[in-house]
């Protein structure tokens, strides 16, 4: 069925009373689909509402048609040479190419051309540049999303298990559409080729509303971007941060940016992924490295200013100087109505582009006395990159197994789950001052094969159940013929969820004699 712009599942209507109703719908559609069209409906499905939005569909339709989507229609932006504006900085470290794995070798193997690109950038390639305030109405959010916490798609992620992933041998990043041109211009200050949307999902950018008084919001932002730093004859050399994070406050007319900042969070380790290839097509063969920035951020001089001020009868009694100095203002003090934190709002951004977060993942130094005090064990994912983050080396096993409904509600009610990245424990270990959680960091590590290990625990830190992820997806792989099935209690039993569902119960059933004793 098609309804205005988009499509639905064509579902019965249903009255019903005190039942699930996600129970009802899946049993209507599997009826109305089948199993393999049911699955295919909820993949892409993104936001859960049995209904499939146009920018939801657009992935299938472009597959049967071949026809790339037509430009994204938006308002052209007209230029007020009266309306306000504000000048951006942007500051950079460079990657600590000790941080990198490949740098314990001394490289070995790697040919300098690969890494010239990365060698080479050393600063912005664009200091500082001016923006009007009236181009950051991409960050307004949408018609029915004005409350405070919620969370929307200002770029939408058009990937998922069906799209797989864009292709990696490209040079050049297609020509920004929409709200897609204020982010370019933006990470454009950086490296002169930013892909806005990212090869692997999520991709595109999300905001939430923290702040909200009469005439302002207090908007937080993620984007998830990339860069290509190399160029023909080098083979591409993508650079991957694990996100830019950010927020900016605006008018609700968006005539004024009180503030905006954008930056690249420095608080992991390491958080940049990076990717090479050793040949000009898709097949060629591809290293994996990551490594630690320490800065790359965005920030403005003030509040942005117009460049003339008039008085009631449209005389000019103020203009910019020669020099483009601002005017100077003073200007009121914002009292938020209402207001959450920084950490609710990057909480909801996080739990929007990955649905894993549902499930709460604390840091190893308070998981485990969490875990004791509510009698559960740890669920604890040791791996080389962050996992909710684009640096991560367990992109296959967030989008599918953890998030999926069975494996949420188990680790809800028996578990507590963390996830460490391996410099992070390895430098717990070597703590003198901690010996306890030392001794539970060096239980893990030796748990621990490459790339991700994913364990349970008990609460003084031993692991009775562990299952590498490359093992883990050598036991599910499907085969072409084969199709997931359908079970009404636990959703889509694909062989991915039951086998992870079945790691957890035999962790479960491993620990009853420890906590017997």
């Amino acid at each position: 069925c098609t309804s205005g712009m988009g499509v639905v599942a064509c579902l019965p209507q249903l009255v019903v009373c005190s039942i699930d109703l996600s129970t009802v719908f899946q049993e209507a559609g599997l009826k109305t689909l089948g199993p393999e069209g049911l699955f295919l409906f909820s993949s892409l499905d993104v936001d859960h509402d049995l209904y499939l939005s146009a920018e939801e569909f657009k992935p299938i339709a472009e597959k049967l048609t071949g026809i790339p989507p037509p430009a994204e229609f938006e308002e052209e932006f007209l230029h007020d040479p009266n309306g306000e504006t504000f000048t951006v900085s942007a500051k950079m470290q460079p990657l600590l190419l000790e941080t990198m794995t490949k740098s314990k070798d001394g490289f070995l193997g790697v040919s300098h051309s690969s890494l010239s690109g990365l060698r080479s950038w050393k600063s912005p390639a664009t200091p500082s540049s001016t923006f009007s305030a009236a181009q950051f109405r991409a960050f307004l959010p949408p018609k029915g999303k004005g409350e405070l916490g919620d969370t929307w798609w200002i770029i939408p992620s058009e990937l998922n298990i069906f799209t797989g992933y864009l292709p990696n041998n490209r040079y050049h990043p297609p020509t920004p559409r929409g709200k897609e041109v204020l982010i370019h211009n933006l990470l454009s200050m950086f490296h002169p080729r930013p892909f806005v949307k990212s090869r692997f999902a999520p991709q595109g950018v999300v905001a939430c509303i923290r702040a909200v008084s009469d005439f302002y919001y207090d908007i937080v932002f993620r984007i998830h971007a990339e860069f290509q730093l190399n160029e023909v004859p080098n083979f591409p050399f993508w650079f991957t941060p694990g996100q830019f994070a950010g927020h900016i406050v605006l008018s609700k007319d968006a005539s004024h940016v009180r503030d905006f900042h954008l930056y690249v969070p420095n608080d992991k380790s390491l958080n940049v992924d990076m990717e090479w290839l050793y040949g000009a097509s898709e097949s060629s063969s591809m290293e994996v490295d990551i490594g630690y920035l320490p800065q790359m951020e965005l920030r403005v001089a003030g509040p942005s200013t117009p460049s003339v001020i008039y008085d009631e009868k449209g005389n000019v009694i103020d203009r910019r100087g020669e020099g483009g100095e601002p005017i100077q203002f003073v200007f009121e003090e914002i009292n938020w109505s209402s207001e959450i934190s920084r950490e609710e709002a990057a909480s909801r951004l996080e739990v929007t582009f990955y649905p894993f977060k549902k499930v709460p993942y604390l840091p190893f130094t308070e998981a485990f006395s969490r875990a004791e005090a509510e009698g559960k064990l740890v669920h604890s994912i040791l791996l080389w990159g962050a996992l909710d983050d684009q640096s991560c080396s367990g992109r296959t096993l967030r989008e599918t197994v953890l998030e999926s409904s069975p494996v949420l509600a188990l680790l809800n009610q028996s578990f507590i789950s963390s996830w460490s990245l391996v410099k992070e424990l390895e430098d717990l270990q070597a703590d003198e001052q901690n010996l306890v959680l030392s001794q539970k960091a060096r239980l893990h590590l030796e748990k621990y094969s490459f790339p991700v290990e994913m364990m349970v625990a008990l609460p003084n830190g031993t692991v009775v159940h562990h299952i590498n992820a490359n093992n883990f997806l050598d036991q599910t792989s499907m085969k072409p013929e084969e199709s997931p099935s359908f079970s009404f209690s636990g959703g889509f039993d694909d062989p991915s969820t039951s086998t992870y569902i079945r790691f957890l119960q035999e962790g479960l059933d491993k620990a009853k004699p420890y906590l017997q004793s």
